[in-house]
């Protein structure tokens, strides 16, 4: 259930595109980080009081562990003009309407209306958010100047504005856009389906190379089929039914305390060994060792279904490295940073460098 309660904003931590953080005190209780988004809630600023969904503070949530900023009671933003019929986070308090690319007032609906193909544009799609930036580390370490274009379905964070590294690696130049899909939102585009989003993604926005992974905050149950990155599976089935080239990158790790997810996840083999039914390319990095070895026998179960490819990870932990530092992106999944998990971001940059040989 959720949790409310009113703060008074102390002051303005830092800001990126579509996000406010702040600091605000509870009652009593000290000082805590809350997060805005100015075009639901309107700009927070030092003496407002906020009212606040401290869901997130009272379960000790690691991502996302903040106070989430629901109004600023006594200065309610103005209503939002122009286009836009299609609702999202809908039948929920904060729920926006925003102009589709595949709705009829859009400007790239005559576009999209009998749209089929992506035309063998490559599909990267991942799992958890934080490949992302591996991703384009191994694909722009190979092939610099590549169009890519995100695709974000509303298995994690359904407001884009969320992620700050989405932001920086625009702002790099690493990333052209962001089209949100599903239930998602705040994206360069939005739209329905993932299918329409990764049509307006080569369609519209002029993509090269499509990667598609849930925004930030994964949920995962221990159980077979409760987890959130299952939509990985039905990525690949749709970047296949438009003729696009769906590429897998499996979700690998060496420094999680979890046995489930220490070598190739479970995520990973029943996202692509079961949910997807199309065929599609596992990039299977070549990490060597005992290591190295136990991830090929595990990704060796999808071979009946799959591809695989195996792609030598040389100069990849160099390839993060400069990444990291170049675009001001903090590379870290589950609260792990390289080189606590670098088994992990060589595997996502491994998919990245394979899908550079496809264009």
């Amino acid at each position: 259930m959720i949790r409310w309660r009113k703060g008074t904003v102390q002051g303005i931590r830092r800001e990126w595109p579509g996000a406010v953080e702040l600091d605000v005190t509870i009652g009593g209780d000290g000082s805590h980080r809350a997060l805005a988004y100015p075009a639901l809630v309107g700009r927070p600023e030092p003496g407002d009081t906020v009212l606040l969904n401290t869901t997130a503070l009272a379960m000790g949530l690691g991502t996302g562990g903040y106070a989430m900023v629901v109004a600023i009671p006594d200065r309610l933003p103005p209503d939002p003009e122009g286009p836009g019929h299609l609702v999202k986070a809908r039948y929920t308090p904060l729920q926006a309407t925003v102009l589709g690319a595949d709705e009829q007032d859009s400007p790239h609906h005559a576009v999209l209306r009998e749209a089929d193909s992506l035309e063998g544009t490559p599909v990267i799609v991942a799992d958890l958010h934080s490949a992302l930036p591996p991703i384009l580390a191994g694909l722009l370490a190979a092939r610099p100047g590549t169009r890519v274009v995100y695709v974000m379905p509303d298995g994690g964070a359904l407001p884009a504005w969320f992620s700050m590294s989405i932001a920086r690696l625009k702002d790099a130049g690493a990333l052209a856009a962001t089209v949100t899909v599903g239930q998602a939102f705040g994206g360069d585009l939005e739209a329905v389906t993932v299918h329409t989003g990764l049509l307006a993604a080569r369609l519209v926005l002029d993509a090269e190379v499509i990667v598609l992974a849930q925004g930030p905050g994964n949920l995962g149950t221990g159980t077979t089929w409760g987890f959130s990155g299952v939509s990985a599976g039905e990525a690949i089935n749709a970047a296949a039914v438009l003729s696009g080239r769906p590429v897998g990158s499996l979700r690998v790790s060496e420094g999680d305390l979890r046995e489930r997810h220490v070598g190739v996840s479970h995520h990973s083999l029943t996202a692509y060994g079961r949910v997807a039914l199309a065929r599609a390319q596992i990039a299977v990095p070549e990490l060597g060792g005992g290591f190295g070895a136990r991830v090929a026998g595990e990704a060796a179960a999808l071979g009946d279904r799959h591809e695989l490819v195996p792609v030598p990870v040389d100069g990849l932990h160099e390839a993060l490295r400069a990444a990291e530092k170049e675009w001001g992106v903090r590379l870290s999944t589950m609260g792990r940073r390289l080189d606590e998990d670098l088994a992990y971001f060589l595997t996502a940059a491994a998919a990245g460098r394979h899908t550079a040989t496809l264009l």
